[in-house]
């Protein structure tokens, strides 16, 4: 009898407390998932996503893969995915779809993670992660519209454009996690730096332009923008022509400024301008081949992210005053 009512006045499950030990085990999965000491890798994952899909984007579109899926939010009529009809350039296209949802999670992985640190660490990550994961999905959205328009050259362009600004956001993210980082101030350094970013910004604008009057339309039925590649090509090179002369002033000032050691990014920029000017200038004389567009691409990626990481890094703000 004493046993029935122990029983009967014993909690239900629902209501009993939980095993300490699995609260435990759960609780240090979490920090080691979203812990404050994630937040480094979270950034460079961001940075190096975001890059990537440009990649892979230019993939979809040096194949003439991009209306592989020809509709959207669907990849065909009636199917979410791609159909074995659509043959191979549906794998790459819808491929390209799926790795969007790799950056949705790196970006929610990164904010959930901002959102953990203490108020007074979070200063210039929370807008940061915030902006990926809102870009993310107005990137996603754009892609679908370049898609329903055809592949339209200015919408496409458009689309590369906010990749661009993305890979920017992503920079600053890398910048703050790192503790705001910065190089010994100079003055005219700092309006060095600032004025490279217009430059930096005319060069990859009128790329865009030049890309859209060229053969690589991402479909074959895809028409371009009209304009003339050869006056465009010569438009390109002088912004770029320009930005490389700033960054051996830059090189050159920093390295007496400061020495070799705070003048190695610079060099680093240097580089990828360097080859980056080497492979326009290689792609035109062979005809733009596939992997040399594409690895183009890549260094214009590559360099919008390092333009920014400069002008932080050298407080290029402060050469507007």
């Amino acid at each position: 009898m004493f046993s029935r009512l122990t029983a009967s006045l014993s909690l239900p499950k629902r209501y009993e407390l939980s095993n300490p030990r699995n609260d435990q085990k759960e609780l240090v999965l979490i920090d080691n998932l979203f812990g404050s000491h994630r937040i480094r890798l979270y950034a460079w994952l961001s940075l190096a996503s975001q890059i990537l899909i440009v990649v892979t984007g230019g993939a979809v579109r040096l194949t003439g893969s991009g209306l592989g899926c020809p509709t959207w939010p669907e990849c065909e009529p009636g199917s979410l995915v791609n159909v074995p009809e659509q043959g191979i350039h549906g794998v790459i296209e819808f491929g390209n779809r799926l790795l969007t949802f790799l950056l949705l999670f790196i970006s929610l992985g990164t904010f959930i993670t901002v959102m953990r640190l203490k108020k007074g660490n979070r200063q210039g990550l929370f807008w940061t992660s915030l902006g990926l994961g809102l870009g993310i999905v107005a990137q996603a959205v754009l892609g679908g519209i370049t898609v329903l328009t055809g592949l339209n050259s200015w919408i496409v362009g458009a689309h590369f454009l906010v990749s661009m600004g993305l890979i920017v956001i992503a920079t600053f993210l890398f910048w703050y996690s790192r503790g705001r980082r910065r190089l010994a101030h100079n003055k005219a350094l700092s309006r060095l730096s600032l004025l490279m970013i217009p430059v930096t910004v005319a060069v990859i604008v009128i790329g865009v332009i030049l890309t859209g009057s060229g053969p690589h339309a991402g479909d074959s039925d895809t028409p371009r923008n009209g304009l003339d590649s050869e006056l465009w090509s010569h438009y390109h090179s002088y912004p770029a022509y320009l930005l490389l002369l700033l960054t051996v002033a830059q090189v050159a000032l920093r390295w007496s400024i400061t020495g070799p050691n705070s003048a190695r990014f610079s060099l680093g920029l240097l580089a990828v301008l360097g080859s980056q000017a080497m492979l326009g200038l290689i792609q035109t004389w062979l005809g733009l081949p596939l992997i040399l567009v594409g690895l183009h691409m890549l260094g214009a990626s590559v360099l919008a992210s390092l333009i920014t990481y400069q002008a932080l890094l050298n407080k290029a703000w402060l050469g507007i005053k």
